[in-house]
């Protein structure tokens, strides 16, 4: 039975980051993700003047709860999301002027929602070309705190970032909350920032954030569970196959886990455990109508295999994946038209019908995304001559997957 080790969970490694450059003293932490984002924010965290020390298996913060040690720095946050939406609010309680960019594909995703909550905190705030959109500057003298409202519609991570930055206020927030997506990930958040010390309330759709900052401690990594469902994804489509991720079981904070029950759903068998979780190939794969509002980042995994299934698929309430790193709906639409399924696709959804019409070899075209070419990597499994134009995209989030899943494709005799 193949066991898989993924690696760091993504989202866990950014906030643990920020919350341990903010915290007051020095936070070790064991079995972070190395890829692109985390190093381009471990790299922002550095140009701020925290001192980020590296090991093979931990990484070691020396928090500043007064904020960063520059005066002035510049930082550029490739393509992490995490990286563009949390360092320009952490820089926000500290002292000094800091200027944020992103790649070109960061620069086209939406800030905001983030930008105008923070500017009504009064944190001078000001986009140096489109509104809303990376390159901004953050002209810092702390943050007072206090009420505001926010729209986290587009991305829980604005949610995320302003509840990070509570603690570090004078006053401490009440977030307002009129729409969110991902809730999990706020869940996330919440329990994080718990581990380092501060107690989140909620009031209805007020989040409520007490000042007096964070303790350092040391913080273990789960593995991720968004590049699990890749793995979990391929045993449910080979019959007869088997995949466990340990270290991802009963008491994960992702809720991308979750993604584990839409598969049972579907007819493959599945076990949650408190050592890991398993997920073994039952040779059925049923259709099915699935809300994936608060899973979205393993919508193009289902997509992705959909034409397997004895029935359609139709995945709902999935709007906010059209701003991610590319728009996935439209990604999955398009990629899997070129394989010859019959797709529809609507503003907030897609529906697959069962099987492909695929010619003898298709280029994937991956949209510089990353989830998109291990989304697909899983349908390869099942139909030969599949290639991708971008392959080296999975860097973003996972640099060795390709010969991870090719030693998983041998294990399960693929």
């Amino acid at each position: 039975m193949p066991t898989v080790d993924i690696p760091g969970s993504k989202s866990i490694t950014a906030r643990a980051l920020f919350l341990a450059a903010a915290a007051d003293g020095v936070t070790t932490l064991t079995r972070p993700l190395r890829s692109d984002d985390t190093e381009g924010f471990a790299e922002g965290l550095t140009r701020l003047g925290y001192r980020v020390g590296r090991t093979p298996d931990s990484w070691q913060v020396d928090g500043r709860p007064e904020g960063p040690a520059m005066a002035e720095a510049d930082v550029y946050c490739r393509d992490g999301a995490t990286t563009a939406r949390f360092l320009p609010t952490l820089a926000a309680a500290g002292h000094g002027t800091y200027r944020f960019d992103a790649s070109e594909q960061m620069r086209r995703r939406p800030l905001l929602p983030l930008s105008r909550a923070l500017r009504d905190l009064g944190v001078d705030l000001r986009h140096e070309e489109a509104e809303g959109h990376h390159p901004l500057t953050v002209r810092a003298s702390g943050v007072e705190g206090g009420e505001v409202v926010l729209d986290a519609g587009q991305s829980s991570q604005y949610l995320t970032a302003l509840l990070l930055l509570g603690p570090l206020t004078r006053k401490g927030l009440r977030i307002r909350v009129t729409d969110l997506v991902s809730v999990p990930y706020v869940e996330i958040t919440i329990a994080m920032m718990r581990a380092f010390g501060v107690e989140v309330g909620r009031e209805g759709n007020v989040f409520v954030v007490p000042p007096g900052g964070y303790r350092a401690t040391t913080y273990a990594i789960e593995p991720d569970a968004s590049t699990s469902s890749y793995f979990f994804a391929a045993a449910a489509i080979t019959p007869g196959a088997e995949v466990t991720v340990p270290g991802l079981g009963t008491g994960a904070l992702q809720g991308d886990l979750g993604f584990v029950d839409v598969l049972r759903r579907m007819g493959a068998d599945v076990s949650v455990t408190p050592g890991g979780t398993t997920v073994r190939g039952t040779g059925r794969l049923h259709g099915l109508t699935v809300n994936m509002r608060d899973i979205s980042d393993t919508m193009p995994t289902l997509a992705a295999i959909a034409p397997f299934a004895d029935g359609p698929v139709r995945i709902e309430d999935v709007a906010n994946t059209r701003v991610k790193e590319c728009d996935r709906l439209e990604a999955c639409a398009q990629n899997l038209r070129r394989l010859g399924a019959e797709v529809t696709v609507g503003p907030d959804r897609i529906e697959i019908q069962p099987g492909f019409g695929m010619p003898s070899s298709t280029e994937i075209t991956s949209y510089a995304d990353h989830r998109i070419v291990m989304s697909f990597a899983v349908t390869g499994l099942r139909l030969p001559g599949i290639s991708f134009d971008d392959p080296g995209c999975v860097r973003k989030t996972f640099p060795g997957f390709h010969e991870a899943f090719a030693a998983l494709r041998r294990d399960i005799g693929q």
